[in-house]
C-alpha cells in the first residue's frame, strides 16, 4: 500500500492506504494508469534503447526483443513479409520470456502482481502477460502501453502543480539551496529536487562528474512521479529554477506555479559561499582545461578582458580569487536580474540566515524553516 501523511492537532500522523486491483482488471487482464500503484512491480518489455529514452519510474526492463532483434524483425516485416517477421519474432519472444521467467521472475511468490507494458499495449506486453498469467501470477498489461502512459504524464503535468502549495528556496549561487533541500527531506518535509532529477546544478558549470542528464521525456516522467506522491495538504519545498536546467526544460505549468509561490531567501556570508563553492566544485578545479572551455562559453555575455582574467586565474590556480570574481561579475548580477523578473514573491520572502554552510548549518536551517 501507499502511506500518506496527515497533519492533525499539530502533529504528523501516518495514514496507510491499501490499494487493491479491481475485479475488472483481473477479468480483462489489462489495467490503466490509475491502477499503477496497485501492482507489485512494473515491467517494461520494450527494447533497452526504448527504455533508455523514457520509462515508468521504478520499472524494470525485461525486453522480449533486444535492440538487434527488434531491428531484425522490423527489417523482415518491411523487406520480406509480415508472416516471416511474426514467425521469427515469436521464436525470439518465446526464448526471451523463458529466460526472464528463469532469472528475474524466478524468486517471485504466487501472490506477485506485475503490470506489463510495451509500446502500444499489444503483442510484446500481451505475450509476456499471457505467459505470467498461465504460470499463476496476476499479471496485467497496461492499456495503450507506453503511448498511453506518455499522454497521461503530459496531461497530469498540466494539472498536478495547481493542486500543490510550493515554498520556493531562493538564494545566490553558493548559498547551499540544494543541500538545504536534502536536509529538509531528511527531516520529513516534502521536497521536489529538480536539479537532482535533472542530474545538473543549473548553470554553465553545472554538469555532474559522474552522471549524464536524462532525456527530456525521462525528466518529465521523474517530475510527474514525484508530484503525484505529494500530499496537497502539506507544502512542497523546491529550489528557484530558471526555465532550463542544463539541457532540460522545466515543465511549463510547474514553473508558472513555482514563480507565483511564496519564497524563502537564504542569506550566507560571502566568504562562506566562496569556501562552499570551492569544495562543491572541486572536480572542476582538478580539470583546469575543461573549466577553461566552460568559461569561454560566457564570451557572449562578458568582454574578452573579463574572460581572459578568469583564464589567467585558472592558470595561476588562484581559486579563491576566481570564485570571488565569478560571483561578483557573473553569478550574483545574473541572480538578481532573474529573481526580480521571475519571482515576485522574493520581495516578501522569509529570511533564513545560514552563517555556516556545512551539515550542522543546513540541519539547523531546515529545522528553523520547518518551525516557521
Amino acid at each position: 500500500g501507499n502511506t500518506n501523511i496527515e497533519l492533525r492537532s499539530g502533529r504528523l500522523e501516518y495514514r496507510t492506504r491499501t490499494l487493491r486491483i479491481p475485479n475488472d482488471v483481473r477479468q480483462s487482464g489489462t489495467a490503466g494508469i490509475a491502477e499503477l500503484d496497485g501492482f507489485d512491480e512494473v515491467v517494461d518489455v520494450r527494447s533497452p534503447a526504448e527504455f533508455a529514452i523514457d520509462h515508468v519510474p521504478g520499472a524494470v526492463n525485461c525486453p522480449v526483443l533486444d535492440d538487434e532483434e527488434r531491428a531484425r524483425v522490423g527489417t523482415l516485416y518491411k523487406q520480406v513479409s509480415s508472416f516471416e517477421a511474426r514467425k521469427i519474432g515469436a521464436a525470439l519472444v518465446a526464448r526471451n520470456v523463458a529466460r526472464h521467467v528463469e532469472t528475474h521472475f524466478a524468486s517471485r511468490d504466487p501472490r506477485w502482481k506485475p503490470l506489463i507494458y510495451c509500446w502500444r499495449g499489444g503483442k510484446r506486453s500481451g505475450s509476456m502477460a499471457h505467459v505470467l498469467r498461465e504460470i499463476g501470477w496476476e499479471a496485467a498489461a497496461l492499456q495503450g502501453g507506453y503511448q498511453s502512459y506518455r499522454r497521461a504524464v503530459l496531461a497530469q503535468l498540466e494539472e498536478l502543480p495547481s493542486h500543490l502549495e510550493f515554498r520556493v528556496i531562493c538564494g545566490p549561487t553558493g548559498s547551499g539551496k540544494s543541500r538545504l533541500l536534502q536536509k529538509l527531506a531528511l527531516q520529513g518535509a516534502q521536497v521536489l529536487d529538480l536539479e537532482d532529477l535533472a542530474k545538473h546544478r543549473g548553470s554553465v558549470l553545472g554538469n555532474l562528474p559522474d552522471a549524464a542528464q536524462p532525456s527530456q521525456k525521462m525528466f518529465e516522467s521523474l517530475v510527474w512521479y514525484a508530484l503525484r506522491q505529494f500530499d496537497a495538504a502539506l507544502p512542497v519545498f523546491v529550489e528557484a529554477e530558471s526555465r532550463r536546467i542544463g539541457l532540460l526544460r522545466v515543465p511549463e505549468r510547474l514553473l508558472e506555479r513555482m514563480r507565483a509561490s511564496a519564497c524563502v531567501r537564504i542569506h550566507a556570508p560571502a566568504a562562506e559561499r566562496v569556501r562552499f563553492l570551492i569544495d562543491e566544485y572541486r572536480h572542476l578545479l582538478e580539470e583546469p582545461a575543461g573549466l577553461k572551455t566552460l568559461l569561454l562559453r560566457l564570451t557572449a555575455l562578458h568582454s574578452r578582458e573579463t574572460v581572459g582574467r578568469w583564464i589567467a586565474q585558472i592558470d595561476a590556480r588562484e581559486w579563491q580569487a576566481l570564485v570571488c570574481d565569478l560571483l561578483a561579475t557573473h553569478y550574483d548580477p545574473a541572480y538578481v536580474r532573474s529573481m526580480e523578473k521571475n519571482y515576485p514573491g522574493l520581495t516578501d520572502a522569509a529570511l533564513l540566515d545560514v552563517p555556516r554552510l556545512d551539515d550542522a548549518g543546513f540541519e539547523s536551517g531546515a529545522s528553523a524553516l520547518l518551525g516557521q
